[in-house]
């Protein structure tokens, strides 16, 4: 059954007859029975408060009302539930708290953090035995507790888990401390609120839903506002939305004309008493939909007249605003999402190693329980007479299965638990490194790096792609205008004594602008023929300059100092606006019909006619003055690609020259805007206003017939020239991308430009560069097009794709070394003896429990925090070295098999060859030693020297603290294997420790340390032949340089910043205004024009502009690097 239409009765719906009709204060509810055949029944709620609306979905929306549907089959519809529920409309009663209280509305608080103390331990501990390792100890911890199947004592298993539990979760605690410290320093943030009829200090987590807050300049907005009044005529205001979008272009926000009036009258605001009905909250930050009733009159609401958490007031001294969504319903906290546990990709494989180890493990006990039920049945029962087992455990089956449990409880340690507690710890030591590294500090705005979170540092090492903002990320969106082409001459070119064009030197003096009134102060020009140009009254220059003045969208005021400050909407505005001035051209201020500029010291005010406004499917804007002789021009400056179609055939010849100029210009990664202009007939113009007023009045194809008129008048172009504006960059950018391209990162830049400037920027950035033969741009507007685009783009670069040689990355090293030691010290540790159908370990429970998590902990430990496998200089100097962990190269299920069998292979050497050599010894005194315990104490002491062994040779990075916890882990074996073998420990504990003075009688023997410095150097050699043989026949990129490092007392220093060079290419248009369609039409209306000054702000900024010669030095050092490492191995940059 389809849902009625808008404004159809749902009676009248395809209802087969009414089922209730039930009517109450503020809601009726009409139902109905589906006819045969239909599946969904729908209800509809008619002036239903949202107090008691039911969790249904919308599908519809009539006037007030909401068609739901229930989703039942059956044929009768729900009836709603009186509880709160799903929120589809918002109704918020300025300066009411008792009615907007009955909404039961969100307060103000946020909360970012994942836990509270009372839900910290269950959500917690469900997170972590969401790790296969810990939900498997605890079901093993469970299974021990049972004696008949029990072959180890309780603590052997519960010792290690609650260590890497508690650790674990001390560590998701920190990192939460720290998200609700930020919560309450955000929460207790101070607000002036409307109580009482005067402005109070309130907390940002006090403020509720219908409160009138009042925000002064530079502050951060508390919550979502409808925007009330302002400092500013019409009730403007500009806001800063970095923290939302990233732009930090402001934005204008205007308040209805109905409140505006209200001004900083604080008894009218209090008396303001206006109800608004609008969405429900939700994420979309561009979209408001709402209804402001107030004074028996209704006003609609959009975006503009909204106010988002997280913007800040920027250029308006104050503005008040009315609360409609606060704290979690803010759309910026909408956008947010819920804090969610993360895994990195090695814990998901470590989740499916440990599932296989696992399903080994049952294979093994399967193995072992049929065994043993064999031998009970063949063998066993000779025993039973002599045991007296009872009746019940006679049955092999039986003895089986019970043994069965025994070998998964014995085998325990074949899982890697102490894996993960190594891994956390990693994870924190790095998070500090990354947080004390100096290189990584900001100094201009003293910030350090900071790691938000301790669980994803070694995904730093595997990174594939890079999604990258341009604005404020790679650009530093500061324009400066350094070269123009007038009537085809460049301006902005440094010549010497013979006329050759040459760089800009400290010796070379800029042209001295201290002469003219309101200059801007940062503004420097080097080439002095321009002023010479204008001094001698060029006209086109004049024109040229005069087209800059008065084709913007900038705002002009004055500050408290006298000095002119412009606000504009985009920096490339700024910046020509700005060079004009210098130049004597000083655009003054505007009104809605006129514009006032001064022109070489005299004031001249144009009539403004019209302005055609700038958007992204134009790519130019124009505008249409009058000036005092009754001249009418039409001033257009744009994208050159654009802007040339529309020019005069009598243009030719300057189009050719200003084209090669303009290349020039794109060759230097300057951004090019090409310069128009058009006399027009005044009879003409009048025809063509009447028109387009007619396109403005329209209600159908309003904007295609606008469009039309533009492409009408924007024709037969005079060309005048063109300009050059030099973006700057963040410093370091070409660096650090050329850096990332030689590691095999892709970048993909996400912008909001059009085509020309994102070319520019990737050209900038050296994301692009001329060496590539073939840029495909994708163009297509539906997932299909792009799609078929990228096919055949793929299909034109397949086979062309550079190899670069394979080697390892030093923080993966450590993470691979960690593991594979890990891994390797499981499955030796794990080994047991079969005796008469019974398991019996090989070493004893106390050496079991500490052995992960005393005896071997802190060497890996060390290793994985402080071990490189190459020095930082060498890493900068080979970017290749990181694709080894992209390609996930040092640690997957191949290199994890390989461990196993090097621990398989240990595990065989050291029982056998202990075994061997216990078969049949006497010790030095002639009493035989060839007890249990003495040979439990010699594979022990064997296998823990084996491993600090093993982790020595893993070692390329010494330090002191690596000696101190490798060979101090030996000592700590020794001193607990002696306390636990000592008088004064049995004499406590006599049932735990009743070997008294084995390990003193053993390890007295000659023969004993022999046993165990054979089964050192059979275990270690195999390994050590088999690296020297690698290292020397096939060894790695890391190889290479480490031991070229070996043979150098010094690294190279890295290059120093490199000089200035030219590229040529072909030419990229810069011209880039705004994201958005520019504010022509609210210029024109007024209603942005100031009543009096702002606050001063400061302008433009310049920093200095990186050339692209340090990525050639980088490359061929690069080159260099490996090939004179390698002659064999070739690395294709």
């Amino acid at each position: 059954m389809a849902p009625p239409a808008m404004g159809q009765s749902f009676m009248s719906a395809n209802v087969k007859k009414p089922l209730f009709h039930k009517r109450s204060n503020q809601q009726e509810v009409i139902g109905g029975e589906i006819g045969v055949g239909e599946e969904l029944s729908y209800l509809l709620l008619v002036n239903f408060s949202p107090i008691h609306r039911a969790k249904c979905r919308i599908i519809n929306e009539a006037t007030r009302g909401y068609l739901l549907r229930s989703g039942e089959r059956s044929g009768v519809t729900m009836f709603c539930s009186e509880k709160k529920s799903l929120e589809v409309e918002r109704i918020v009663k300025a300066n009411d708290h008792e009615y907007n209280e009955k909404f039961q509305y969100a307060d103000n608080r946020i909360h970012t953090s994942k836990y509270s103390i009372l839900t910290f331990l269950p959500i917690n501990l469900f997170e972590q035995f969401q790790r296969v390792a810990n939900a498997y100890f605890l079901c093993l911890l469970i299974l021990q507790l049972i004696p008949e199947i029990s072959s180890l004592t309780w603590f052997t298993t519960i010792v290690p888990l609650v260590l890497v539990i508690t650790m674990t979760a001390v560590k998701d605690a920190t990192d939460d401390f720290f998200r609700h410290k930020s919560d309450n320093q955000v929460n207790n943030r101070q607000s002036e609120v409307l109580i009482d009829s005067k402005l109070q200090n309130e907390k940002w987590m006090n403020v509720k839903v219908g409160d009138i807050i009042k925000l002064e300049n530079n502050q951060f907005v508390a919550a979502d506002l409808l925007l009330l009044s302002s400092s500013e005529p019409h009730g403007l205001c500009y806001v800063e939305t970095a923290e939302l979008d990233g732009e930090t272009n402001l934005k204008v926000r205007q308040a209805l004309s109905v409140t505006s009036e209200l001004g900083a009258d604080i008894s009218r605001l209090a008396r303001f008493d206006g109800i608004v009905v609008c969405e429900a909250p939700n994420n979309k930050l561009d979209k408001f939909m709402g209804l402001l009733s107030w004074k028996d009159s209704k006003h609609s609401l959009n975006n503009e007249k909204i106010i988002l958490r997280g913007c800040i007031l920027r250029n308006t001294s104050w503005c008040f605003g009315m609360v409609i969504f606060a704290g979690p319903d803010t759309k910026l906290m909408q956008n947010s999402g819920k804090t969610k546990f993360k895994r990195t990709s090695i814990d998901r494989l470590m989740n499916t190693l440990v599932l296989w180890i696992f399903g080994f493990l049952i294979c093994l006990g399967i193995i072992l329980a049929i065994g043993n039920s064999i031998w009970e049945s063949q063998i066993g029962d000779q025993f039973r007479t002599f045991l007296f087992w009872n009746e019940g455990e006679k049955s092999s089956v039986f003895s089986g299965f019970l043994t069965f449990w025994s070998y998964i409880i014995i085998l325990n340690t074949v899982v890697p638990i102490s894996l993960y507690v190594s891994m956390e710890v990693i994870r924190l030591g790095h998070s500090y490194f990354i947080n004390w590294d100096r290189k990584m500090y900001y100094s201009q705005k003293a910030i350090p790096a900071e790691a938000r979170t301790t669980t994803l540092n070694e995904e730093l090492g595997q990174i594939e792609y890079i999604f990258s903002d341009k604005t404020g990320t790679l650009t530093q969106n500061i324009m400066t205008f350094k070269r123009c082409s007038i009537n085809g001459r460049i301006y902005g070119e440094v010549h010497d004594a013979l006329g050759q064009k040459t760089e800009v030197t400290q010796e070379k003096k800029p042209v001295d602008f201290s002469v003219k009134s309101q200059v801007g102060r940062e503004f420097q020009f080097f080439d002095h023929s321009l002023m010479e140009s204008i001094e001698l009254g060029d006209p086109k220059v004049h024109e040229f300059l005069r087209l800059l003045t008065l084709c913007h969208t900038v705002m002009s005021e004055e500050n408290s100092a006298g000095e002119l400050i412009y606000q504009v909407q985009s920096p490339d505005e700024g910046a020509l606006v700005t060079a004009a001035r210098n130049f004597g051209f000083i655009f003054k201020s505007r009104t809605p019909d006129t514009i006032t500029i001064e022109e070489l010291g005299t004031p001249v005010t144009y009539q403004l006619l019209a302005i055609l406004d700038f958007n992204n499917t134009r790519k130019r804007m124009s505008v249409i003055v009058q000036n005092p002789e009754g001249q009418i021009k039409l001033y257009s400056k744009g994208a050159d690609t654009i802007l040339f179609e529309k020019l005069h055939p009598s243009n030719e010849d300057l189009l050719s020259l200003t084209s090669d100029h303009l290349s020039e210009f794109a060759g230097e990664g300057l951004r090019t805007l090409a310069i128009a202009y058009r006399d027009l007939d005044d009879k003409y113009f009048k025809e063509w206003h009447k028109m387009l007023e007619d396109a403005n009045a329209a209600t159908e194809e309003r904007d295609e017939r606008i469009a039309g008129l533009y492409e009408e008048i924007e024709r037969d172009l005079m060309l005048l020239g063109a300009t050059a504006v030099e973006d700057k960059l963040q410093e370091g950018v070409i660096e650090t991308v050329t850096s990332l391209s030689l590691a095999n990162i892709k970048i993909w830049v996400l912008t909001g430009d059009k085509q020309e400037t994102a070319i520019n920027i990737g050209y900038a950035c050296n994301m692009l560069t001329d060496d590539m033969n073939d840029i495909f741009v994708i163009a297509g507007n539906t997932a299909v097009e792009v799609r078929e685009e990228l096919r055949k783009a793929k299909e034109n670069l397949f086979g062309q794709n550079s190899n670069f040689s394979n080697g390892h990355v030093v923080g993966e090293k450590k993470q691979q070394l960690e593991l594979d030691s890990v891994v390797e010290e499981t499955v030796t540790g794990d080994y047991a003896l079969i005796i008469n159908g019974h398991s019996l370990t090989v070493y004893d429970q106390w050496f079991i429990t500490l052995f992960n998590i005393v005896y071997t902990s802190l060497p890996v430990l060390a290793m994985g925090i402080f071990d490189q496998d190459v020095s930082d200089l060498n890493s900068m100097d080979c970017p290749q070295l990181y694709e080894p962990g992209q390609l996930n190269l040092l640690f997957n299920k191949r290199r994890f098999f390989i461990c196993v069998l090097h621990g398989i292979y240990t595990s065989f050497v050291l029982f056998f060859i202990t075994y061997g050599a216990f078969y049949n010894m006497a010790g030095e005194d002639g009493q035989h030693i060839s007890d249990y315990q003495s040979f439990a104490v010699t594979m022990a002491t064997s296998l823990v020297i084996v491993v600090s062994v093993q982790i020595a040779l893993d070692t390329s990075y010494w330090t002191f603290i690596n000696h101190v916890f490798i060979w101090g882990s030996i000592a700590i074996y020794f001193s607990i294997l002696f306390a636990m073998h000592s008088n004064g420990i049995f004499g406590i504990f006599p049932n735990q420790f009743p070997f008294v003075g084995n390990a003193r009688h053993s390890l007295t023997q000659k023969c004993i340390w022999l046993v165990i410095l054979l089964t050192t150097v059979a275990s270690v050699m195999p390994v050590v032949a088999f690296r020297f043989l690698k290292v020397d026949l096939y060894p790695t990129l890391s190889d290479q340089i480490r031991q070229r490092q070996k043979a150098q007392k010094k690294a190279r220093p890295l290059s120093s910043r490199r000089p200035r060079t030219r590229r040529s290419s072909s030419r990229r248009s810069g011209y880039a205004f705004a994201h958005q369609e520019g504010y022509g039409e609210l210029i024109t209306s007024g209603k942005n024009m100031r009543a009096k000054n702002p606050p001063p702000t400061s302008g433009l900024e310049k920093t200095h502009y990186n050339s692209t010669s340090w990525i050639e030095n980088l490359c061929k050092k690069t080159t260099d690097t490996v090939s004179s490492i390698s002659q064999d191995k070739t690395v294709k940059l």
